[in-house]
């Protein structure tokens, strides 16, 4: 923390970095990674998913909020309808609520991601979400 009680992460100043295949499928590039230091627990970054590309099934066990900045996007919870998300929306995920988030199938789309860590962990990694999952769920558009 700084003498004025900031401290900025310019743009640029941190490299971006690869999703890992352990946690998405497709290509995906993640940047401007925070974790704000105690006692605060909110951490995130930017997200950017190609076409088709997507996160594996996953929870949070104190939610998550993703606020869409570029694109369309696809998101659903277990025995949800898909939904498309565009630039602009926000998406809450409530806690411990099973699902995943990424692109639609020809159009890439960027978000920032927000959570908090509870017993230094803000999210729970499990399968991938297949092709039929990502390609066969129920698409609802508001």
């Amino acid at each position: 923390m700084s003498q004025t009680g900031q401290t900025i992460i310019r743009s640029g100043s941190k490299p971006s970095i690869k999703g890992s295949d352990a946690w998405f499928t497709g290509a995906v590039r993640i940047d401007n990674l925070f974790q704000l230091p105690e006692p605060a627990r909110a951490g995130g970054g930017i997200v950017t998913f190609e076409p088709g590309a997507r996160t594996h099934w996953h929870t949070h066990p104190l939610g998550q909020a993703l606020i869409v900045l570029t694109g369309v996007g696809w998101t659903q919870c277990e025995g949800g309808p898909r939904t498309e998300i565009r630039a602009g929306d926000i998406v809450s995920c409530g806690c411990g609520k099973r699902h995943w988030h990424g692109a639609a199938q020809t159009t890439a789309m960027s978000h920032m991601a927000i959570a908090e860590t509870l017993d230094g962990k803000n999210v729970e990694w499990m399968e991938p979400v297949t092709d039929e999952q990502y390609l066969q769920g129920v698409l609802v558009t508001d």
